[in-house]
């Protein structure tokens, strides 16, 4: 359990970088300017480095098909509950897609590591994977619904390069394509540098966030959901799948996650009330310290 907590506050080093460099420099520092850097430059080589380090096995797409069919099930439900509880646009926006945006790469893979062991890792990259396309695709349409219509919504998914660059990059790994050792540390220099943006970011929007000011309907919902609905729903739809119980296992951890970094970078990047989405993601990282331990323990039900 020590490694799972580790996993988990390692992360916050940059974090806490972001928010003394925000409050020691105020306006200096430009965070529009950090977020288009990192999503439309930096994030195009973590996209490649995350799915050419290692090769697709089109074998393992069961499991990201059960956690696909999960997502889908849990928007629509999410999307018509939030339609009565929210008038303002841009709550609705966040409280429709927010929960389903969790860490999957960066804090789910080391936690399945040290739940499951390495046999996990192939799992989860293609679980991964799957939420690389849900983030940029229903995490942006919703995100930009909040300031933006439907057809600008669309087109916005379209803009972003991210999401071209993982097609190739899925059509490269399917092709058998390995990059050298320099093009490898290239994309890889590029991916820690967003990595490490990401968080930076996330410190960045933290300080100046005041929490009690937020809608507390907002965030009781956004968590309920999080930590409660969705994981009742996976658990009902994995009780009913035949599937190896690790496989299962990491499904069910991997919706577990809390809220992603991602979120504010979607938020920021198309004006839905990024500091709102920041306290979120603050407050379901803090949470899931001890949901971890209790999802823990279900896993021995799926």
């Amino acid at each position: 359990m020590s490694s799972i907590i580790f996993s988990i506050l390692s992360i916050y080093v940059f974090i806490v970088m972001g928010y003394i460099a925000k409050m020691s420099f105020k306006e200096q520092i430009d965070d529009k300017t950090i977020t288009l850097i990192n999503v439309y430059f930096l994030q195009v080589f973590l996209t490649f480095w995350g799915l050419l380090i290692r090769p697709i096995d089109i074998t393992l797409l069961y499991a990201p098909s059960i956690y696909l069919f999960i997502v889908l099930i849990v928007v629509i439900f999410s999307a018509i509950v939030a339609k009565f509880l929210f008038e303002d646009k841009k709550e609705y926006s966040i409280a429709t897609v927010a929960a389903i945006i969790g860490n999957t790469g960066n804090l789910g893979i080391p936690i399945n590591i040290a739940i499951f062991g390495e046999e996990s890792i192939p799992y989860t990259t293609v679980v991964n994977l799957v939420n690389v396309f849900v983030v940029y695709t229903i995490g942006v349409f919703y995100y930009s619904r909040g300031t933006f219509d439907t057809r600008t919504s669309l087109i916005n998914i379209l803009k972003l390069p991210i999401l071209w660059a993982a097609i190739v990059a899925i059509l490269l790994s399917v092709y058998g394509y390995k990059p050298s050792g320099v093009i490898q540390n290239t994309l890889m220099m590029g991916a820690y540098a967003s990595m490490t943006m990401q968080l930076f970011l996330f410190g960045i929007y933290l300080y100046g966030t005041k929490i009690k000011e937020i809608s507390k309907k907002l965030v009781a919902w956004v968590l309920a959901f999080k930590f409660i609905i969705l994981p009742l729903i996976t658990f009902v739809v994995l009780h009913f799948v035949d599937l190896d119980s690790m496989i299962k296992g990491i499904i069910f951890i991997e919706l577990m996650m809390p809220l992603a970094v991602a979120n504010v970078n979607l938020a920021s990047l198309y004006e839905c009330s990024a500091r709102v989405v920041t306290a979120l993601v603050f407050i379901s990282s803090f949470i899931f310290l001890g949901v971890i331990f209790v999802a823990v323990r279900v896993l021995a039900f799926l």
